[in-house]
């Protein structure tokens, strides 16, 4: 699969300004522009390019101005910003960079240094990208780790206390992995981890949900904007899936295979703070309760039993 281009953001009040770097750089980038403050602003929350190259005198407000706003904003902090300006005094430098710019060119354009300046920058916002991508993400499993999991579940219970809606927990853990461990050895053990992990990826197939290697052997799936008979209902399926993998297990005590147990809770929609941990709680009891009443079992906070179709 072909590796996805970067966008780049140019700003300028001149068109011919905005067409030579088009030029320059359109055949390695995705070229967006504007040719306003207050557009440049908008372009860049839409889009949020990687790279934003910023004129200073534009026709309504400043770039100065512009980059102090995105500097402010948490969705465009991040993006690199490179004023590109015929001003060339020493204290327009100074003041673009200390308002956080990352560079700083003057026209007329070198169009070599320009190409070579901006792909330094492209290659440096790539990789820092990708190794924030590697620190949320579990080394064993490949899915999202316990660490990206408590960001968003803070960040989704303050959405659903925000607007009035509802949030889902759903809490799994593998059946006697221990005696999993023991008798088929730890490498194996790590192939089973890595098998649940993949089948759960399949059946949690919306954007904003997520699945999560909780610890060990557990997992946890968070579904935004969902009713806990819905999490029921999915949570079922996830017990289906891992029954399904028929991955053998001689010394579980219900089964010749893997299974897993799962509890599920769901916060009310009533707006108001919303207690993240005796939600947590709750979807954990949720869980040694499928344990207590045999394991490879869904119990939902709502019932308190098992969930139709389970075993």
């Amino acid at each position: 699969m072909a590796e996805q281009r970067a966008t780049i953001l140019i700003v300028d009040d001149e068109r011919t300004n905005i067409q030579i770097l088009d030029n320059a750089l359109g055949d390695e980038y995705n070229i967006l522009a504007a040719m306003s403050g207050e557009q440049a602003i908008r372009v860049a929350l839409e889009s949020l390019p990687c790279l934003i190259l910023l004129d200073i005198i534009l026709p309504d407000i400043s770039g100065y101005a512009v980059c102090k706003v995105l500097k402010s904003n948490k969705l465009t902090q991040h993006i690199p910003i490179i004023f590109v300006t015929a001003q060339s005094l020493p204290e327009d430098e100074l003041k673009g960079l200390e308002l956080g710019a990352i560079d700083y060119f003057r026209k007329p354009f070198l169009v070599p240094l320009i190409k070579v300046r901006v792909r330094n920058q492209i290659e440096l916002v790539q990789k820092t990208a990708a190794l924030e991508q590697l620190a949320w993400i579990d080394g064993l499993t490949g899915i999202s780790n316990r660490r990206l999991f408590d960001k968003r579940y803070f960040e989704a219970c303050k959405y659903a206390s925000r607007n009035k809606r509802r949030i889902c927990l759903i809490i799994l853990d593998i059946d006697f992995f221990k005696q999993y461990n023991d008798h088929y050895g730890h490498a194996q053990g790590d192939v089973v981890l890595q098998q649940v992990a993949r089948a759960l990826d399949q059946v949690v197939s919306r954007p904003l949900d997520l699945v999560a290697r909780y610890g060990g052997e557990e997992f946890v799936i968070l579904l935004t904007d969902s009713s806990e008979k819905e999490g029921a209902l999915l949570a079922e399926k996830v017990r289906q899936k891992i029954e399904e993998l028929a991955i053998p297990h001689i010394k579980s005590k219900i089964h010749r295979t893997s299974t897993i147990s799962v509890g599920v809770t769901s916060s009310s929609n009533d707006g108001g703070s919303l207690d993240t941990r005796a939600l947590l709680e709750t979807a954990d009891a949720c869980l040694y309760e499928a344990k207590a009443m045999g394991r490879n079992t869904v119990v939902s906070a709502d019932f308190r039993a098992k969930i139709p179709g389970s075993n």
